[in-house]
């Protein structure tokens, strides 16, 4: 158990900052997925600058690293644009 009252206050922000996280990391999850099952393309043209939006966020943010980050734009534009 934390003795000082920092500590006491990093345990309850930590906590704090985690919830957040798990839930701006499930929202992404939960767009992308969204996004990839799409099979209009007119839809998923007007959907792609906001995940991608989220997705630089949550990058910037250290909730994803930067590269697995990139990763997922990259992967979801491929799939935008392959929809007829």
């Amino acid at each position: 158990m934390a003795n000082h009252k920092s500590a006491i206050k990093r345990i309850r922000s930590n906590g704090k900052k985690r919830l957040l996280n798990r839930y701006q990391e499930k929202t992404n999850r939960s767009s992308i997925r969204t996004l990839k099952e799409t099979k209009d393309k007119k839809a998923a043209m007007e959907l792609l600058p906001k995940v991608i939006a989220m997705v630089d966020k949550l990058a910037k943010k250290n909730v994803l690293h930067k590269n697995k980050a990139s990763n997922l734009k990259s992967q979801l534009m491929l799939h935008v644009s392959s929809l007829a």
